[in-house]
């Protein structure tokens, strides 16, 4: 398993990486949640499907967890927030889902940061360190990515982690209620092994705590 170890402690995946903590959410982010995604809604909103009247209610928010356990139960798709390593400063989360196995062993990678810490390189480490997870942990051979074209940040995120751009995909989500193209990117196993992205000399080694669900 590499740079992780499995801890007989709970039964869901927590990751530890350079300077961050990865979990699947729980009952008590909901404030923080809230509060970050509503501060942040000009800047998220641009690049998402567009949020319905009680997108940030608690209520749906209960609904999202219990999806997001039922996903992870069937390892069909791993949701989790991003937090300092105290755990106690939420930064945004990101998502390892549409997993496919079989003949395919692949997933696609989401993910959204909190306004305010932007640009700090906070979501470039949580990529890599769910990658180990995507790599080293769930055995998938590829990890893919989607983004609207003119979202820099986000093209700039992928190929920083070694993503490769495969494609351009025509009207391919609906974004803010109108259906837009993307760039397709993906990174295979090989390609990580092969990357700075794996190497304990160029990050920080991650643990990761939990049993598979």
């Amino acid at each position: 398993m590499g740079w992780l170890t499995w801890v007989q402690a709970s039964a869901q995946p927590v990751l530890n990486g350079p300077g961050i903590l990865l979990r699947m959410p729980r009952p008590g982010d909901y404030e923080r949640w809230r509060a970050l995604r509503e501060e942040s809604r000009a800047f998220l909103t641009p690049w998402e499907p567009s949020w319905s009247p009680g997108e940030l209610s608690r209520p749906a928010f209960r609904l999202r967890l219990s999806r997001y356990r039922r996903d992870a139960r069937e390892r069909g798709s791993y949701t989790f927030f991003v937090f300092d390593p105290t755990g106690q400063v939420l930064y945004g989360g990101l998502t390892l889902g549409r997993i496919q196995r079989g003949v395919a062993q692949s997933a696609t990678l989401g993910y959204w940061m909190g306004e305010r810490h932007a640009g700090r390189g906070i979501m470039s480490r949580a990529v890599r360190t769910i990658c180990i997870f995507a790599f080293e942990i769930e055995g998938l051979h590829r990890v893919e990515a989607a983004c609207v074209p003119r979202n820099g940040r986000s093209i700039g995120l992928l190929e920083s982690c070694g993503f490769r751009r495969e494609g351009h995909l025509r009207q391919y989500l609906k974004i803010a209620g109108v259906w837009e193209d993307h760039l397709l990117y993906s990174l295979l196993a090989e390609d990580w092994v092969a990357s700075a992205g794996y190497h304990a000399d160029s990050m920080s080694a991650p643990s990761l705590a939990g049993t598979r669900p």
